[in-house]
């Protein structure tokens, strides 16, 4: 529904109380009216030339050359105020509300008001005339000497004042009976609003009352200067525009989605207050898919018809889910939707997957169809967000969380934000302990890797720990997730690097059975995107003369996938150095064949979630069995992780694993209860082959 539309009309929750309203406040003008005009055709007030002049400009004033506002507004400035409140000062009430009611039915043909609408406005001027005029001196109407000199002009300005009162009282509680709210909230912003250009006209009219006393002449010339406040206000007012709106799709941008999102919160906290069922506000943000593609493939410019078509289609799309709904553009492939009016999360999804709808089928330009693909992150108030800041945030993280799932819509979920309050400073503390070398709390925990065929041990896997000073031992996992997505990772990979590296060199100096085990180190998706991690691994090698086949990085599919061609490239790289490489979480991420044969791998690590099940799940077992003889096929190395028990430990050796590890053999433990573990176990193997 059109603004125009919605002007005209109340919502149904209020529709009875609001116009019960509405026709009292018209009875009780039509009333008073005729009561005010009884009472003052006996005071014998001659209406002169002055009186025609200021009524015939106060009908032209509320023509469109002349009116603040247009048709789209909800509360117009009518300048035929301040003629009328003239001739209210030199003539009194009746005549003033007669002109006024002249110049209403003007501004309701060219508004296209309909008569409920016009009714109320010329009922809400006729009580604000009727009231101000009780203040004027009856005896001085006519006399502008008496009206406007000495102390009199104290009362003129009392009359303002009483008709700016009533007529915003009047108007302010027609806005709450008809959208519900704080009815103080209403009445505040109402004054602020029309506080300078309906003050300005009432106070503009003692002026025009003394001009026509010298020459009646002098005042059509106020028409000139109401003309140009008109043109004037007209161009700033383009210029808001314009500072609200996306100049390429003409769609609105985060200023005024910003506004509008204000707005709509602010009504929603005053339905709160008022007692009514909260509703729920949603912000969608869309990210095109591969629209880099398209500006690299065809051309900047066919990339900008694609996203005016884009605007378009979810501007559509957005009307037909709810006549409130917002389109934005934020810049670049990024959309933003407004969803204002929901009950609960599940409509909000809903009309996300509607808005999504839209980009299905593809964009034809130049004969040439276009798939048009997109991710969308949901936000919704209050749930994830009580300002546009937080909700356009927390949009933003469900964006990027459907795309890492290959999904095209997600809902906010604490989980997945990454920089929330309570992680950030997490990560700032990470950052210090690093810094702050030995002393941080960080430190390497080592789980030994057995040897299924022979029952020696064959290798440890580096796993970090942290102490934090407060919060205590965080879990390994949740100190990654906070990590990870930041510059902190590298720092935190460096470290990890140089100390196992360290600790190889400590162990082969100090203990023969320690220097032969190879250490494996995790290292990220972000660690293989350059050839710094090589670098730094080939320069402490080097330094510290251990031995690159000692050391083993592991690494995830999903580092592969991230960036292949960097990452193939960082490998190879490591592989020439002597340092092995082994694709750890086997089975749980996008493995096959292909990836199998192009990375440069010595082992695979097959997954704890399948192992601890092989003994119970006849699935797991099978998987697991598939795998090995997989891996295998290719000549790699097997290692099982999660082995809890002698059941899944024998499992694992008929099945043809190579190495293992889990609580069965031992748990992580620092390096100095490490060497006492493995003196014990030199002489003997860990567990019997037999």
């Amino acid at each position: 529904m059109e603004q125009s539309a919605l002007r005209n009309t109340a919502p149904p929750r209020h529709r009875h109380r609001f116009f019960a309203y509405v026709v009292l406040v018209i009875a009780l003008a039509a009333f008073l009216l005729a009561g005010s005009i009884v009472h003052e055709a006996g005071d014998g007030v001659r209406l002169d030339a002055a009186f025609w002049v200021f009524a015939l400009l106060a009908v032209v004033s509320d023509t469109p050359p002349f009116v603040r506002g247009g048709r789209d507004d909800s509360v117009p400035t009518f300048p035929s105020v301040c003629f009328t409140f003239a001739i209210l000062i030199a003539y009194g009430s009746a005549p003033a509300v007669v002109v006024q009611l002249g110049a209403v039915v003007v501004a309701a043909v060219w508004l296209k008001h309909t008569f409920w609408r016009a009714a109320f406005n010329a009922a809400q001027y006729m009580l604000s005339f009727l009231a101000a005029g009780m203040l004027l001196p009856r005896e001085a109407l006519g006399d502008a000497h008496a009206l406007l000199g000495g102390a009199a002009v104290l009362w003129v300005l009392a009359a303002a004042v009483t008709w700016f009162v009533v007529n915003n009282l009047l108007v302010s509680t027609a806005v709450w009976l008809r959208f519900g709210g704080s009815w103080r909230a209403v009445l505040g912003r109402a004054v602020v609003a029309e506080a300078l250009p309906n003050g300005a006209l009432l106070l503009s009219a003692p002026g025009l009352v003394a001009a026509a006393h010298v020459a009646v002449m002098l005042v059509p010339l106020a028409l000139v200067s109401l003309f140009a406040v008109r043109r004037m206000t007209k161009l700033a007012a383009q210029r808001v525009e314009a500072g609200q709106r996306d100049p390429l799709t003409g769609l609105a941008n985060r200023k005024a989605l910003e506004r509008a999102v204000a707005g709509w919160l602010c009504e929603h906290a005053e339905r709160a207050e008022g007692g009514a069922a909260e509703r729920r506000l949603a912000l969608l943000l869309l990210d095109l898919d591969a629209f880099k593609q398209v500006n690299d493939a065809l051309g900047h410019r066919v990339g900008d018809r694609l996203l005016v078509e884009v605007g378009e289609r979810l501007t559509a799309a957005a009307r037909d889910s709810g006549a409130d709904n917002l389109v934005g553009r934020l810049g670049g492939d990024e959309f933003a939707v407004v969803v204002p009016h929901l009950r609960d999360t599940a409509d909000a999804r809903r009309c996300a997957a509607e808005v999504m709808s839209a980009l299905a089928e593809p964009v034809l330009l130049d004969g040439l169809p276009i798939d048009v693909g997109a991710s969308v992150g949901v936000a919704v108030y209050p749930e994830h967000g009580t300002d546009f800041a937080e909700l356009m945030q927390h949009a933003d993280v469900a964006m990027y969380d459907a795309k890492g799932r290959g999904d095209n819509l997600a809902v906010y979920a604490p989980e997945s934000d990454h920089n929330t309050p309570e992680r950030l400073s997490l990560l700032a503390d990470l950052r210090r302990a690093l810094e702050s070398g030995p002393d941080g709390g960080i430190e390497l925990y080592y789980q030994p890797q057995v040897a299924l065929a022979t029952g020696a041990v064959v290798g440890v896997e580096a796993l970090l720990r942290w102490r934090h000073p407060r919060r205590g031992p965080i879990d390994p996992e949740e100190l990654i997730r906070v990590a990870e997505h930041s510059s902190v990772m590298r720092l935190l990979t460096l470290r990890v690097v140089d100390e196992a590296i360290g600790q190889l060199a400590a162990w082969r100096d100090s203990t023969p059975a320690a220097g032969r085990v190879r250490v494996a180190v995790n290292v990220s998706v972000r660690d293989l995107h350059t050839g710094e991690i090589a670098d730094r691994i080939a320069a402490r090698l080097a330094q510290m003369s251990v031995d690159p086949s000692r050391l083993e990085l592991e690494i995830t599919e999903s580092a592969l996938m991230a960036d292949p061609r960097r990452v193939l490239a960082t490998l190879a790289r490591l592989k020439k150095l002597g340092v092995a490489i082994a694709l750890d979480d086997f089975g749980t991420g996008y493995s096959s064949m292909l990836h199998l044969r192009r990375l440069p791998l010595a082992e695979v690590k097959i997954d704890r979630s399948f192992v601890l099940g092989v003994t119970t799940d006849p699935d797991d077992a099978a998987i697991v069995r598939s795998m090995i003889d997989l891996a295998r096929a290719l000549g790699l190395r097997v290692v099982a992780e999660g082995v809890e028990d002698e059941r899944t430990w024998r499992m694992l050796v008929e099945a043809g694993c190579d190495v293992a590890q889990g609580w069965y053999f031992a748990r992580p433990m620092p390096p100095d209860r490490l060497l006492d573990w493995l003196s014990k176990t030199a002489a003997r193997p860990v567990i019997s082959t037999k």
